[in-house]
């Protein structure tokens, strides 16, 4: 089976993502030159509607490219994740409004904050919004932010029946926000993940829809029982795909590095030859258990059946298990290469570095494991999604 059009263009940029490596590095964000070409690929708009203009790609395709500039660069991965899962959220908006986003034809860049860094007021047409979000990744070569805020009622947040701050997710033009420099960080250092602030904005209502609505758009991409395992299925992969650079980086460098300790190269010596392999399984392991617990689900909505609750645990269980297993393997490689592996000159060094970062992410929260769990034994989680 041939693959997908548009992981063929992911394939194509890998000499560009390369290329661009320590430039992204130095200038923490992807250049513009290189988000101008993935840009043109679509890659920054994979879950954008089709009713908007877009591909409405499905999760293991997305996943496939997401990985694909993941194994040449962490962060480059990281911002098509993102700019993939903030597309997943223009379907909660109305066809047209999507489509006055993203334009004909279609160009929606999306960064953006799920987290409640702002409060908003209810004026006529809209809402007058202010705050500071933070994790803004790949804000530079975005057209539209994501903001969430809080609903106020004068200086009171207004309150959900179950006693929770009611949030509204609003969509800003770039142009209207302000960047601020706080992105200094250990890893994924290219994704320039900023903050912004928005400073008393009129948005109109239309930009606007309750965080918890649910999705206009409809098909399976758009499924509420399978949400966060298609807006966190790229999440897997660039985790999955920043483990496969580091394999790839020690299997070359262990052809022509030896250490201080020793003349013998890595790959003559059974320590390194069996820490290679490990790792080669784990991450082998961990992609197998998600293509099939999400392919699994994804063709249960596409015959247009309602999952059962375990597949949905499984499909999510696959997603935490991959993050977490990812790093496990570049762990396993980044040692293996002693002394090796420190340099910044090394493409294993960053690996190592991102992967940690990239468990951090929401979708790894170790807690799933909890809930996968109460699934798996009859019993229901309290976490949303499941």
């Amino acid at each position: 089976m041939s693959e997908p059009e548009i992981v063929r263009a992911a394939i194509r940029l890998a000499p560009a993502v390369r290329a661009a490596r320590m430039d992204a590095e130095q200038m923490r964000q992807t250049p513009s030159a290189l988000a101008a070409e993935i840009t043109k690929a679509g890659i920054y708009q994979m879950y954008l509607p089709a009713s908007a203009g877009g591909p409405e790609t499905p999760p293991l395709v997305a996943f496939r490219v997401v990985e694909e500039l993941s194994r040449i660069d962490g962060s480059v991965g990281w911002c098509a994740m993102i700019a993939t899962a903030l597309s997943l959220n223009v379907g909660r908006l109305p066809a047209e409004v999507a489509r006055e986003l993203a334009g004909s034809p279609a160009d929606y860049r999306g960064a953006g904050s799920a987290r409640a860094g702002g409060r908003a007021w209810p004026v006529e047409g809209g809402y007058r919004v202010k705050g500071q979000w933070n994790f803004a990744s790949g804000i530079q070569n975005a057209n539209w932010l994501y903001a969430t805020c809080v609903m106020m009622d004068g200086d009171t947040p207004l309150l959900s029946p179950a006693g929770t701050p009611v949030l509204r997710a609003l969509w800003v033009p770039r142009a209207q926000v302000a960047i601020v420099d706080t992105w200094q960080t250990m890893g994924m250092r290219g994704t320039g993940s900023q903050d912004f602030t928005i400073d008393d904005i009129v948005v109109p209502e239309r930009r606007s829809r309750l965080s918890d609505a649910p999705s206009c758009a409809t098909g399976p991409l758009y499924h509420p029982r399978a949400w966060y395992v298609n807006l966190w299925t790229p999440s897997a992969a660039n985790a999955l795909g920043i483990a496969r650079g580091a394999i790839d980086a020690l299997t070359e460098i262990a052809a022509t590095e030896a250490s201080t300790m020793s003349t013998n190269l890595l790959r003559d010596r059974p320590r390194v030859q069996e820490r290679l392999a490990e790792a080669e399984a784990i991450v082998n392991g961990a992609r197998a258990y998600v293509f099939d617990a999400v392919g699994r689900l994804w063709g249960t909505l596409c015959a247009g059946q309602e999952p059962t609750d375990r597949e949905v645990a499984q499909a999510r269980l696959s997603l935490v298990h991959a993050m977490h297993e990812s790093v496990r393997a570049v762990d396993k490689v980044f040692h293996a290469a002693g002394t090796n592996a420190i340099y910044t000159r090394l493409p294993l060094e960053r690996a190592f570095r991102d992967a940690h970062v990239a468990v951090q992410h929401a979708a790894a929260l170790p807690g799933y494991f909890e809930s996968a769990g109460k699934v798996l034994l009859g019993l229901r989680p309290t976490d949303p999604g499941w």
